[in-house]
């Protein structure tokens, strides 16, 4: 195994700070409202966890922002739905990446190629405008799959509030 020299600088210069300024409180405040406003509109949970780098332990065992994503899915409780339809949204800022953790409510429903696409679209988004604009796009982008899977809202299970790692 080699290390990632450049992925571990980026990590361990990448301060708390940082994700602070690229989603400030008005930003938070934003995400909160576009996943309370969608869940209205369908049956499902979205989370959003941001998260500024990994530590030291987390870059040498070469933890990947997927992995990572699973562990933050379950220490949130997304899980934890009646209909098992909770999505996550992760975002690794040291790396600008995104991850989408689906329940298994989903399985068979929504592909994996169509949760790639909504990530894909977010880091494209997070070069080209405000961070928390792709965080936005992703919860729409998220909330029209999970709409045609479970129409109609329901009630609020899960926090809608972004959580900052």
């Amino acid at each position: 195994m080699t290390m990632n020299f450049a992925r571990l600088n980026r990590h361990i210069l990448m301060p708390q700070r940082s994700l602070r300024r690229a989603f400030d409180e008005a930003a938070l405040n934003d995400i909160e409202k576009a996943i309370t406003d969608t869940e209205k509109t369908h049956g499902g949970e979205i989370r959003i966890a941001l998260e500024a780098s990994l530590e030291p332990g987390e870059l040498f065992s070469d933890v990947s922002p997927r992995q990572r994503a699973l562990q933050v899915f379950s220490q949130l409780g997304v899980w934890d739905t009646e209909l098992n339809n909770g999505v996550l949204i992760y975002v690794l800022w040291a790396d600008r990446d995104v991850e989408i953790v689906a329940d298994r409510g989903f399985n068979g429903r929504v592909s994996a190629q169509e949760w790639s696409d909504v990530c894909q679209r977010m880091e494209q988004l997070f070069s080209r405008s405000s961070p928390s604009a792709a965080v936005l796009a992703g919860i729409q982008a998220a909330g029209a799959l999970i709409s045609r899977h479970f129409p109609g809202g329901d009630r609020n299970e899960l926090p809608d509030r972004p959580v900052l790692l």
